[in-house]
């Protein structure tokens, strides 16, 4: 936990670094990105959002088959000493017909933050990704695809909390002896309720050779000021550790995570799989998640899924990927973050094939 003392030291650290090097010839450049990312997606089933039954078969082109299309800037100040003023600013964007989508519903919702990292480790300030989501990220096999993956039950559990928090200063340390610590806190509040929507997130990250281990925590709150068209803040606790290993072109990945939601399930998450670089150019990875209610074992679902990336040059990706997912009870595991977030009782059974270019 970050103490009051300890976030001063921080900031004083990299108070005296940016004043002994004011001096320095100062260097700047600010770079335009972005990733376009179209599919064909297939589902045996669908979802009927109001009558809660299977509507039939579904095929439809999808923004994000496997990763979120975006564009965004992305620019570095260069202060001296090793010290550097970062900024980034992301919006997400739907191909398909040119609306805003995947982040929390507004223009620069997925990313916008200014910060300075040094010796003494980096700062942000502003909407930002949870050191929680980083670790989920870092322990996925398959890179939280957009289908068939742990970004899943985590969007189905708590759709963009944690994922997007608004209103975050963040700190993260140096590298030392293979750790690393990130920690983020969340200002929410609104008139005589100060704890409405306030977050925080910490995670403890350690590295030896081809070793990786996360821990990862996040608590959240209801309400507040940050209220967006995508929910940003459904009251959750989320609990993870999780664990990597690489063995030459091979890397094999497994996690557990808890999501309790307030008023709903609280859910284990237990996650694993594989990736393999059959070529430079041949990516081919698959993982499984189990997911079961603790409040009631009935409600449980298991998801699978492969997938296979062919990259074509250095910006464009051609992919293939199936899945099937199998819900039991209640609990409602999709199989696509996009047209089929949530399926019904039963098996289901989907694939996409698309295209990804960055730029």
């Amino acid at each position: 936990m970050v103490t009051k003392w300890s976030v001063a030291k921080v900031i004083s650290l990299f108070s005296i670094g940016l004043l002994i090097n004011s001096v320095a010839q100062a260097q700047s450049s600010v770079t335009l990105f972005g990733v376009l990312d179209g599919g064909l997606l297939y589902t045996t089933k669908t979802l009927d959002p109001t009558t809660g039954q299977n509507a039939g078969k579904q095929f439809s082109v999808i923004d994000g088959g496997s990763y979120y299309s975006q564009f965004g800037l992305v620019g570095t100040e260069d202060l001296g000493g090793g010290f550097k003023a970062k900024f980034r600013l992301v919006s997400g964007l739907n191909i398909a017909n040119g609306g805003l989508l995947h982040c929390n519903g507004n223009l620069f919702g997925c990313e916008a933050w200014v910060g300075i990292e040094g010796p003494p480790g980096e700062i942000k300030l502003g909407l930002q990704f949870s050191p929680f989501f980083l670790a989920v990220y870092d322990t996925d096999p398959r890179s939280l695809s957009l289908f068939g993956s742990g970004s899943i039950p985590l969007v189905d559990n708590v759709l963009g909390t944690g994922i997007f928090n608004a209103n975050a200063v963040s700190y993260t340390s140096p590298t030392l002896g293979g750790l690393q610590a990130s920690a983020m806190y969340a200002f929410g509040g609104e008139a005589g309720n100060f704890q409405a929507g306030r977050q925080y997130s910490v995670r403890l990250k350690y590295q030896l050779g081809g070793l990786t281990v996360n821990a990862a925590i996040y608590d959240g709150n209801s309400g507040g000021t940050a209220q967006t068209p995508v929910p940003t803040t459904v009251q959750y606790e989320g609990r993870l550790l999780g664990v990597g290993y690489q063995f030459g072109s091979l890397t094999a990945k497994a996690s557990f995570v808890n999501y309790k939601v307030a008023g709903s399930f609280n859910n284990n998450v237990y996650g694993g799989g594989l990736t393999w670089y059959v070529l430079p150019t041949l990516d081919v990875n698959g993982g499984v998640w189990v997911t079961s209610d603790r409040n009631r074992t009935t409600n449980h679902s298991v998801l699978a899924a492969l997938g296979t990336d062919y990259f074509v040059s250095k910006a464009t990706t051609l992919y293939a990927q199936v899945g099937v997912v199998n819900n039991h009870g209640a609990m409602n595991t999709g199989l696509s973050m996009i047209g089929a977030l949530y399926e019904v009782q039963g098996t289901s059974v989907g694939a996409v094939l698309g295209i990804r270019h960055t730029f």
